[in-house]
């Protein structure tokens, strides 16, 4: 199947077929003709869909012999054990001896993994800050890259790191691109678009078999937290009087930012579940809360680690996606009576959407996304006062006089700079 649907080398075959893949997956096929061509490609594909295996194959294809004086593919990968499992893939499907592999990662010291390089390097696979800090101490020689990969995309912004991937990528003269994420946002757009040229954007969607029965699932992109806090706000106002909701969030101080902003609107209406604030109205149990008649909304943090008893609510909120998306769907699985009229509303920014995907390949369905309501407006980050200060003084606007002030008669204004000589010859004097 393989020599039959992509062009591969007789030897790259027999590896993939020993190692049990037998044929290959969707991702596979859309890219790997594209990658041998040398075209940037841009490949979206859920976890585990192939997306490592894809670009190890088309980097053994373009390279095919090694012992070059410089490194001819660099691979830019979130942490430690995505660069030990890329270089174990590479080791398994690689039968070509003379082709030289080297990890680059935070833990052993600089100098050991400089003199790694010294030795000689046809592949490098790193993370992007190792990989930064060892190329401006001149050990990382990029001016023989012809293929870059970033893998793992948005887990690279997740963690803050897209300096160190512009730098690393502007520092490449001339090279193709591949960029393999399982989600597309704004931050990733912003970190590889000044690089890519014209890429080919393939994307995959591989949901499980089998749709869970879970509560009804609406979703809601907002750019950051504060802006969650107001369409919070928002949402709980508008529920029926009657009904009560669970909203969590990821910590028990977030949780307490949570309570604080919404009280202001829902007044005693709302509370928190085992509270660090004495001040914080709370409940020690869920069951204490669905007692309670007057507050209609509990706060909850996925750092108490508990399994919660949610039949009769009628709203569940999540703020933060949790890390576990276990947690998410258990949360979702009910058989009360409530469960058909009950909903389930998410929010999640930009670096929160690959745990939504996550969610989504398990359940097997895709969850609704919503737009934001008409009458709310996105929160904005205001200017500090420094920033403020700069623009009141701007150079291309006059500063505001005071009534004392009065301009200089034509005759007073000075517009020019004369030495001590040349006005001595003006006045026709001697200079003292």
């Amino acid at each position: 199947m393989w020599a039959e649907k992509l062009k591969l080398s007789k030897q790259l075959v027999r590896s993939v077929t020993a190692a049990g893949y037998f044929t290959p997956k969707e991702i596979q096929t859309k890219t790997l003709s594209r990658i041998i061509g040398g075209q940037d490609i841009i490949a979206i594909a859920p976890e585990g869909s192939g997306k490592t295996t894809a670009y190890i194959l088309g980097v053994l294809t373009r390279l095919k012999y090694g012992f070059e004086e410089a490194p001819r593919a660099l691979i830019l990968v979130p942490d430690k054990d995505k660069v030990l499992e890329v270089i174990g893939k590479f080791e398994l499907l690689n039968q070509n001896a003379s082709i030289r592999i080297v990890g680059l990662y935070s833990e052993p010291s600089i100098q050991s993994q400089m003199d790694a390089l010294a030795d000689g390097a046809d592949i490098v696979v790193a993370t992007p800050d190792r990989a930064r800090a060892i190329y401006l101490k001149l050990g990382l020689n990029l001016n023989k890259i012809m293929m870059l990969v970033i893998d793992d995309a948005a887990e690279i912004v997740r963690l803050g790191a897209q300096l160190p991937v512009a730098e690393l990528a502007n520092s490449i003269i001339k090279c193709q691109h591949l960029v393999f994420t399982e989600v597309m946002h704004g931050k990733l757009e912003q970190m590889i678009d000044p690089f890519m040229n014209m890429p080919a954007v393939i994307e995959v969607e591989e949901l499980s078999a089998s749709t869970a029965e879970i509560l009804e699932q609406v979703l809601y992109h907002v750019p950051d937290f504060k802006t969650k806090l107001n369409l919070l706000a928002l949402l709980l106002k508008d529920t029926a009087p009657t009904d009560k909701a669970v909203v969590f969030v990821s910590t028990r101080l977030n949780a307490e930012r949570v309570y604080n902003h919404i009280r202001l609107s829902l007044k005693n209406e709302v509370a928190i579940l085992n509270p660090m604030m004495f001040e914080s109205k709370g409940f020690s149990s869920i069951a204490e809360f669905k007692a309670q008649q007057q507050v209609r909304f509990l706060i909850v943090a996925d750092e108490l680690k508990d399994s919660y008893d949610l039949d009769g609510i009628s709203l569940l909120v999540h703020v933060e996606i949790p890390a576990d998306t276990d947690i998410f769907i258990h949360r979702m699985i009910r058989t009360d009576d409530e469960a058909a009229r009950a909903q389930s509303i998410s929010m999640a920014t930009d670096l929160e959407l690959s745990l939504v995907k996550k969610i989504e390949q398990n359940i097997g369905q895709k969850i609704s996304l919503m737009d934001l309501p008409e009458a709310f407006q996105i929160a904005t980050v205001q200017k500090d006062k420094k920033t403020i200060k700069q623009d009141k003084t701007s150079k291309d606007e006059e500063p505001s006089r005071g009534a004392a002030f009065h301009e200089k008669k034509a005759s007073n204004k000075k517009d020019y700079n004369y030495s001590a000589g040349t006005k001595a010859k003006m006045n026709k004097k001697k200079k003292h």
